[in-house]
C-alpha cells in the first residue's frame, strides 16, 4: 500500500497562474509545510507515491490509459501487433506511462528522462519495469550514447504529460523522434492550446507543422479530459497517434524558425 501524504491545495484563486506555476503544500510531521510547484518533479519524485496521490488520486489524471488505449486500437486497425513494440518512453518520470504500456504487453520498454530523481523513483516504485532507463539530455546527446540508445531499434515513441511548458525542448523531442525506425509509431499528448495558432512557442510550432508534414502520417487525433485543475475544472489535452515516415532534418526546424 502506498504511503499517504497530508497535502493541501491553496485556498486562493490560482486561475491567473500558468499550468506549470500552480503549486500545493506538503504538510510535514513537525507542523511545517513545504510549497511544491506541480512541475517541481525532482522534489515530488523524492516522495514515493506523492506524484500519484496529487495527479491521479486527487486530480483524476487518466492520460497514460487514454493514450495507450488509442495506440492499441490504432495498431489493431492497422493489423500490427502491439506486443511487438519496442518503446522509447520520453519523459518517463516515475513510470506511470511505462506501467500502463506493460499491462498491454510490449516487447521492450526503455525510459529516458533528464533528472536523476525520475530514474531513481521509477526503480524504487516500479522495479524492473524498464529494460533500461537513461538519464540524458537529448539536446546534447554524445555519439556513444546515441549509438547505444539506437541499438534498441525502437519502433515506437511515447511521451505523456511531458511535452510543452519547457520540460522537453523541441530539439529533445526531435532527437527522440529520429531514434524511431521509419514506419514506427509516435504516441503523445499535448495541452489543447498548443495546437492553436495563438501559441507561438517553439514546441507548439513544431507540433503544428509536424502534423501536416511529410515526416508524420496522422492516424488519430482526439481531444479529451487530461485531468482536473485544482479548482475542479477539466483540463483538455489532445492525444495524438501517428506513423513516422521520415527523420526530421535540421532544415525543417530552421524553416519554421525554431532551429
Amino acid at each position: 500500500m502506498r504511503k499517504r501524504y497530508n497535502i493541501q491545495f491553496p485556498s486562493v484563486e490560482l486561475s491567473n497562474l500558468e499550468q506549470d506555476e500552480v503549486y500545493f503544500y506538503l504538510q510535514n510531521g513537525n507542523d511545517t509545510q513545504e510549497k511544491i510547484r506541480f512541475h517541481d518533479y525532482d522534489t515530488i519524485y523524492n516522495h514515493s507515491g506523492l506524484y500519484e496521490q496529487v495527479f491521479y488520486d486527487r486530480l483524476k489524471c487518466n492520460s497514460p490509459q487514454k493514450v495507450t488505449e488509442i495506440l492499441y486500437t490504432t495498431l489493431s486497425q492497422a493489423k500490427e501487433n502491439f506486443t511487438e513494440l519496442r518503446v522509447l518512453d520520453l519523459g518517463a518520470g516515475n513510470g506511470m506511462m511505462g506501467e500502463t504500456l506493460a499491462k498491454y504487453g510490449i516487447s521492450r520498454l526503455v525510459g529516458v528522462d533528464i533528472i536523476d530523481e525520475a530514474a531513481l523513483a521509477a526503480e524504487r516504485d516500479r522495479p524492473g519495469l524498464y529494460d533500461a532507463y537513461y538519464v540524458k539530455d537529448l539536446c546534447s546527446l554524445c555519439k556513444n550514447d546515441e549509438v547505444e540508445i539506437n541499438s534498441w531499434s525502437f519502433n515506437c515513441l511515447t511521451s505523456v504529460a511531458a511535452l510543452g511548458f519547457g520540460d522537453i525542448p523541441p530539439d529533445a523531442f526531435t532527437t527522440a523522434f529520429n531514434l524511431i525506425q521509419s514506419d514506427g509509431w509516435i504516441a503523445f499528448n499535448i495541452k489543447e492550446t498548443f495546437l492553436q495558432s495563438s501559441d507561438d512557442s517553439g514546441f507548439s510550432k513544431l507540433i503544428r507543422e509536424l502534423i501536416f508534414s511529410k515526416y508524420l502520417e496522422l492516424s488519430h487525433l482526439e481531444r479529451y479530459r487530461h485531468r482536473l485543475s485544482m479548482e475542479g475544472k477539466p483540463l483538455y489535452y489532445y492525444a495524438i497517434v501517428a506513423k513516422k515516415m521520415h527523420d526530421i532534418p535540421r532544415e525543417f526546424l530552421l524553416d519554421i524558425g525554431i532551429g
